[in-house]
């Protein structure tokens, strides 16, 4: 019992405990689980491939049972009987010879009391029968299952490219919380410096010593600085859900890119052979392909309209049948099983130009998809060498963005310096302090983009994987 206990304790503070995204390896792994868009992805490529056993089973033997009961009311006003001798002038029957014999007679024998038909009794049946059927040509099914498989193929193309797209979705957001948490920071240093300058103003107003202009100066830019402080707070707070709404977890503190970062170009180092990597193996582009070729089976599926279908078929089947009147039921007869075994050669003649139609509408459809195909094509290289030349372009903006950021520290160490030597105003101090702030945020998205577009380029060549994350994720501290 204590036992227990222990484990429903633990249970429940688990659930209770916030769960924390450490690093990019752990909010993937969250994301893996939890994301929906990856999850419903996932279930319309098992729904779509479920096409192919559809599609399988109409070439396979078709068997079926059944069992019929059915009941006819009313009869006939004559009955057939044998009798053993004839007496009386009561009936009137037809072939009256001596002896015995059948006899087809109208009056009392015709009232049921011999066996026959009467017009209150009914008459039952039963039919028990089983049937196999087996398509032996229909080059129209076959033509239908061909493109069930490329169909399937192309969900499956659909699928990889959700996953991989999971990679760059939780990078984004990752690195984009990374951005706004410094683009928070350095707003509030920016507040506090804006705040300084003003007090400073302030002070020396009320000293005597500077007028009154310094201090409306600096109070209006410190006003907007700490507006600039709600704004950025607020992006952080839905950069944060932006996350959350990925992994379906509470974001906790997350581990900063380090200081170094690897200023490597792209390998290889020729957009050229990114792009022919993009067209091989990007699943957009092969997901494509497959429903041109599910398009070209659907073309010949159309076409086999025209054709013959062969089936066999073999069925076993019974018919009992009997009488039953208002008070008694009498057994006529019990049938036997019959054995029926056969072949169907069906020849289509003329189906008002439906089969026609049917072949424009596949090729109109086939021409949509290849359209579809070129367009995706032309969408992968120009994404692929956008990523490419962005990587390049990272890579010089983080080199100038650490240069910009150390000047305009010293161009603001100068500045304050020069205020206090009476060679700068208040306004060339707030002006630096704007410019140092301008180049810390700048730098910043330069830095996690570059790794962010590393990881891009890798996703527009379809070639993106798992190890991917994790080199991105040794960057972090």
């Amino acid at each position: 019992m204590r036992l227990k206990l222990l484990t429903l304790a633990l249970a429940l503070a688990a659930i209770s405990l916030p769960s924390h995204s450490e690093d990019l390896l752990d909010a993937y792994r969250q994301a893996r689980a939890n994301d929906p868009v990856l999850q419903q992805a996932d279930a319309t490529n098992l729904s779509t491939r479920e096409g192919v056993p559809q599609a399988r089973a109409l070439l396979l033997p078709q068997i079926s049972a059944s069992l019929g009961l059915t009941q006819s009311t009313g009869g006939s006003s004559s009955s057939s009987s044998s009798l053993g001798s004839s007496t009386g002038s009561d009936y009137l029957c037809n072939g009256i010879a001596a002896g015995t014999g059948t006899y087809t007679c109208s009056g009392p024998l015709s009232d049921g009391s011999l066996d026959g038909t009467s017009n209150s009794g009914h008459v039952r049946s039963r039919n028990l029968s089983g049937e196999i059927d087996q398509v032996i040509f229909d080059f129209s099914k076959i033509a239908n299952l061909k493109a069930a498989h490329s169909t399937a193929d192309a969900s499956e193309q659909t699928y990889q490219t959700a996953v991989q797209d999971l990679y760059v979705r939780v990078a984004t957001a990752y690195f984009g919380i990374l951005t706004d948490e410094d683009a928070l920071t350095f707003a509030k240093a920016n507040e506090d410096a804006y705040k300084k300058q003003y007090d400073q103003a302030d002070a020396q107003y009320k000293a005597g010593i500077a007028a009154i202009t310094g201090s409306y100066q600096a109070k209006a830019a410190y006003e907007a600085a700490k507006a600039q402080t709600i704004t950025a707070q607020n992006t952080l707070s839905d950069a944060r859900e932006a996350l959350t709404q990925i992994t379906g977890q509470p974001v906790g503190d997350l581990k900063k890119l380090r200081d170094e970062l690897p200023l490597d170009a792209p390998v290889p180092n020729d957009p050229n052979a990114w792009v022919q990597d993009a067209i091989k193996y990007s699943p957009s582009i092969l997901s494509q392909q497959y429903s041109v070729t599910a398009a070209e089976h659907d073309i010949t599926s159309a076409r086999a309209g025209h054709l013959p279908t062969i089936n066999a078929t073999a069925s076993r089947a019974k018919t009992t049948e009997w009488l039953q009147n208002g008070s008694a039921a009498a057994l006529s007869g019990n049938g036997r099983f019959g054995n029926t075994i056969g072949v169907t050669l069906s020849v289509p003649i003329f189906s008002g130009g439906a089969v026609q139609s049917r072949v424009r509408q596949s090729i109109y459809e086939r021409d949509a998809a290849q359209d579809s195909l070129e367009s995706q094509r032309r969408l992968v290289i120009r994404t692929t060498l956008n990523y490419y030349r962005s990587v390049l372009a990272d890579i010089e903006e983080v080199k100038s963005g650490k240069s910009a950021v150390e000047s305009g520290q010293k161009a603001l160490d100068a500045t304050r310096a020069g205020l206090g030597a009476g060679t700068q105003t208040i306004i060339d101090v707030l002006n630096a302090i704007q410019t140092l702030t301008s180049a810390e945020n700048t730098y910043s998205q330069a830095r996690h983009q570059l790794v962010l577009d590393k990881l891009n380029l890798k996703y527009s060549t379809g070639r993106i994987e798992y190890k991917d994350i994790e080199a991105a994720n040794i960057l972090l501290q």
